[in-house]
This record gives structure tokens, C-alpha cells and sequence, in this order.
């Protein structure tokens, strides 16, 4: 048989089936390994939150559970706004895609504004109002998502050429100047890994994605230079032990911390390390912390949660048969694995220590709740999506 029949001989009914499906799936319940994975592992990050900073929540403000109670908070509202966004048919989002570019780039100039913007170990990332503070850069990420998305999927043609793609780069760029501004260094890598890793997913031409890789690659040594506590978080990285007690420290306690844990770990809820010896226990370096208290087997677990999120993310995008929701899912998975992946490295010693959190389990509000409210935007499409048919072909 040929295979043009073969072909018809199963497409016909499978069209049908299809179609019977699609009707079933929109607006059900979607991919619910998705959504309980990701459930799973900020439930996870509340309980390591509260592990590495009890003692020194107690220290800093007399409250054991003072960073636990703010992570738990985080983790309702993450969750709400998981489940609301998820009920909005994703195609309305185009409509708030420009807005939505426009309120973080307008947060991120925010920061710079006496009274607003909150410092902290001489950068200025946070707006503060009272207590009550927000990270604009973990807003401006999605923010740039569902631009991207959204500008693309007015015209693919657009991904054909440089000039089309240019507001995008703009964009991009923008939102990395004001973040390095502040200064944030890893969040602007990650911020340009994913411009570059949209205009990838989106089919750009390999010339455009030549022409934005290149300087690209380029501006990192340049920025490096460009300051001189860079070039010395560089010569900690390169031999963290010429300088034990300054630059060199915070990786050479991480270090203690992954080694001191092993291959089953020393406990939970028993890490040394997190007893004030290690920097940042609960936020950026609290993969030090789990690999202490669950050793190797236990950070191989974590990773194979967070690796599977990303599967069935990069599974969501590419089941949409809509341009828009492929580009939207895929976009903030991505976002996601580059994050989880950089503070990884970061921790290992793999690349220079910078301040990025583990995202969904690291302390802090803005990166917990930004943050599942992407992924609710990814579960939302596969609620709406048809789940993809096993269609063989006969010959």
C-alpha cells in the first residue's frame, strides 16, 4: 500500500476522534501531572525555606518561622493565581501583552526612584511599599513572554528576517539595561538567554540568530570588566581559596555544603552549613542546604521534579496547535528550566556565584507567586488544547 493511502486510512477516523477530543478537552482538566508537579515542588520549597532559615530567622528577627510564614503566604496566593489564570482561555492574554511589557519596564525605572526603591547588599532590586516589598525583574520576565508571544503570532513572516524581529530585540534590550542598572547580572544573562531562546523556539533564521548571538556573547566579557567587584567574584571563581574570608567564601561554604552532604545527606532539618556559615541559605543558595540534608540521591530527585516540569512544559507548547500558546508555553518553560539551571551551576561552582534564586523553591514572594502564575498560564493552554492523537503511519 502506499503510503499517501496508509496515511488515509487512519487520519479519517483519527480526524473524528480528534475532533470528538477536542471538543471533550477544551476547558477540562488538561494536564494535571503538570499542574500537581508543580504544586509538588513549591510545597517542597516552602518546607526547605523553613529548614534553612529557621535559625537565623530566629537571629535576625526573633522568629523562627518568619521566613517559613512568608513562603507559606506566597504559596496560596502562587497557588490561586495558578488556578485563576488557568481558567482564562488563553488567547484573551494577547490582549494585556503590550500592557503587561509597558507595567514592567515601568517597575523596573521604579526601582531607581528615592523612597520606592529598596537596597540591599548595594543593589537596588526591590520596590517597597512599607513592608510590603516586589522584584520588578521577575515580573519583567514574564512580561517579555507574553510580548514576545503575542508579537509573533500577529505574523510568523515577522521571525524571517532581523527588521522583524527588532521590537523584540528591543524589548529584550531594554528590560536587560535597567536590570543590569539595578545591578543584577544574573537575572540580565538569564533575561537575554531567554530573547535569544524565543526567537529559537519561534523559527527565527539562522543569519537574525547569528546577529543577535554574537554581540551577545561579546557584551558578557565586556560587562565583566566593566566593573571591578565582577572581576573579583571572577578571580573567587577561578580559585575561591585566595580569598577564603572575602569574595571566595560563599562558594567555598556551598562547597562545604554539597560535600559535607553526600550521597544520602545528613538529615533534614540538620544542616550546619545554613547555622549563619553559608550566605543566602534560604534564597539563592538553597541548594547548598537540600544537597547537605539529602545528599546526591536527594538533589538528583529535586532535579528529576524540576526536569520533568519542563518536559511536559515544552510537551504543553508544542501539542498547541496555535502559534500563540506554542510560543507562550514554551517561552515561560524555558524561562523556568534557564533559571533552574543557572543557580545549579551557580552553586556548583560551575560559573561565577551571582545572586538568582532556585525558582518555586527559593525564598521570596515576587519569584514564587510571578512565577506560578506562569506555569497556571501553561496549564491553562493545555486545558484548551487538544491532547496530540497517536496517529501511526502504515505503509
Amino acid at each position: 500500500m502506499k503510503r499517501t493511502e496508509g496515511r488515509r486510512a487512519v487520519v479519517a477516523p483519527a480526524r473524528r476522534a480528534g475532533a470528538k477530543g477536542a471538543a471533550q478537552v477544551l476547558g477540562g482538566r488538561g494536564d494535571l501531572l503538570f499542574l500537581f508537579s508543580v504544586l509538588a515542588l513549591a510545597a517542597y520549597g516552602v518546607i526547605c525555606v523553613y529548614s534553612a532559615s529557621s535559625y537565623n530567622a530566629a537571629v535576625q528577627y526573633g522568629d523562627a518561622l518568619y521566613f517559613f510564614k512568608k513562603q507559606a503566604v506566597g504559596f496560596v496566593l502562587g497557588t490561586a493565581a495558578m488556578v485563576g489564570v488557568s481558567l482564562i482561555p488563553y488567547r484573551k492574554l494577547k490582549k494585556i501583552s503590550l500592557p503587561a511589557l509597558i507595567i514592567s519596564l515601568i517597575c523596573l525605572a521604579l526601582v531607581f526612584v528615592p523612597g520606592l526603591g529598596k537596597s540591599n547588599y548595594g543593589a537596588t532590586r526591590w520596590i517597597g511599599f512599607g513592608s510590603f516589598t516586589i522584584q520588578p525583574s521577575e515580573l519583567a520576565k514574564l512580561g517579555f513572554v507574553l510580548f514576545t508571544a503575542a508579537y509573533f503570532s500577529k505574523d510568523p513572516a515577522r521571525l524571517t528576517s532581523f527588521a522583524g524581529s527588532l521590537p523584540v530585540l528591543v524589548a529584550g534590550s531594554a528590560v536587560c539595561v535597567l536590570i543590569l542598572l539595578e545591578p543584577n547580572m544574573s537575572v540580565t544573562m538569564c533575561v537575554g538567554a531567554l530573547m535569544i531562546g524565543m526567537l529559537f523556539l519561534g523559527g527565527v533564521s539562522k543569519k537574525a540568530l547569528l546577529a543577535v548571538c554574537i554581540p551577545v556573547l561579546l557584551a558578557v566579557p565586556a560587562l565583566i570588566a566593566a566593573a571591578p567587584y565582577r572581576l573579583q567574584r571572577l578571580s573567587a571563581f577561578v580559585d575561591p581559596w585566595a580569598s577564603p574570608k572575602e569574595e571566595g567564601y560563599q562558594l567555598i561554604q556551598s562547597l562545604y555544603a554539597l560535600g559535607n552532604g553526600d550521597l544520602f545527606g545528613v538529615g533534614l532539618f540538620r544542616s550546619r552549613q545554613k547555622f549563619r556559615f553559608l550566605p543566602f541559605a534560604e534564597s539563592d543558595f538553597i541548594l547548598s542546604v537540600i544537597a547537605e540534608e539529602t545528599g546526591f540521591f536527594g538533589v538528583l530527585a529535586l532535579f528529576a521534579l524540576i526536569g520533568f516540569i519542563v518536559w511536559r512544559g515544552f510537551r504543553i507548547a508544542v501539542s498547541c496547535k496555535n502559534f500563540y500558546g506554542y510560543m507562550l508555553a514554551g517561552g515561560i518553560t524555558l524561562a523556568f528550566a534557564l533559571q533552574a539551571a543557572l543557580n545549579a551551576m551557580v552553586v556548583s561552582g560551575c560559573i561565577p556565584p551571582t545572586g538568582l534564586p532556585l525558582p518555586l523553591v527559593s525564598a521570596g514572594n515576587t519569584s514564587l507567586v510571578v512565577t506560578m502564575t506562569g506555569m497556571g498560564i501553561v496549564y491553562g493552554i493545555s486545558r484548551h488544547t487538544a491532547p496530540p492523537q497517536n496517529i501511526r503511519c502504515t505503509t
